[in-house]
């Protein structure tokens, strides 16, 4: 049986719940250490995925099919609609 690929809002979900659980202080040491180190990854993970997601986003393309870099100086001005 193929297990399923965690997809972000998963990764988020499981972070929240490790970091709810963490905060509660009722956890042994050992286990603490562990979900720790488990949420360091997971934060790894999500932050790398906003980056991708944020670098998809600010590409834009040109008349040509060109990719360029997104940047306020190439965004129209309200007076020029």
């Amino acid at each position: 049986m193929a297990t399923k690929q965690p997809n972000f809002e998963t990764d988020l979900a499981t972070l929240t719940q490790l970091v709810n659980e963490l905060e509660q202080g009722n956890v042994p040491l050992e286990t603490a250490l562990t979900k720790f180190k488990e949420g360091i990854a997971l934060s790894q993970s999500l932050e790398k995925t906003l980056k991708q997601a944020e670098d998809t986003l600010t590409k834009v393309v040109n008349e040509q099919g060109d990719e360029s870099l997104l940047d306020e100086q190439s965004l129209p001005t309200s007076d020029e609609n």
